[in-house]
């Protein structure tokens, strides 16, 4: 950013990723409380099979389990909700394509009001859908798990040299 930067206000992305095929169901929210990731959740159970079983991934955030969700998710059993653990938002693969919307458009981008930034953001997600590709980890589990383990003995040997 620039000296003269200026923000002209934000949004927020929920987005569901079909691992399987690439397909993203995207929305965009003035706030991400219960109330939005409730309409969040209608907006996938809308548009995807009746038939298919759910299974989404999602961070630890205290608006993914409120107490009005889980009611909501009890009326929809076909729904099944998985969290990763903290700090590890990376197992998401959704993750994933928030890196490459905020590589491939956001940042490059220059938005001068709110509903500029969400026409930028759906005309990404219809483009990616048009053709759409499923990301694939390239690394065995193994491997991945191997370098969190060394990422981690790294980030305690600092934290531990800190307090010293």
């Amino acid at each position: 950013m620039t000296h003269d930067y200026k923000r002209n206000g934000t949004t927020t992305l929920f987005a569901a990723l079909n691992v399987l095929d690439g397909q993203v169901i995207g929305q965009c929210q003035q706030r991400h409380t219960h109330v939005e990731w409730l309409k969040f959740l209608k907006k996938i159970d809308r548009q995807t099979p009746r038939d298919k079983a759910l299974h989404l991934i999602a961070d630890n955030y205290a608006t993914h389990k409120h107490p009005v969700v889980q009611a909501w998710l009890d009326k929809h059993p076909r729904i099944h909700m998985h969290f990763t653990p903290t700090s590890a938002s990376w197992l998401n693969m959704v993750e994933r394509f928030f890196r490459d919307i905020t590589t491939q458009r956001l940042r490059r981008g220059v938005f001068t009001s709110v509903p500029e930034l969400i026409q930028a953001i759906e005309g990404y997600i219809d483009h990616h859908n048009t053709h759409p590709k499923p990301f694939i980890w390239t690394k065995t589990a193994r491997d991945i798990l191997q370098k969190v383990i060394r990422a981690n003995s790294h980030l305690s040997s600092k934290q531990n040299a800190t307090l010293h």
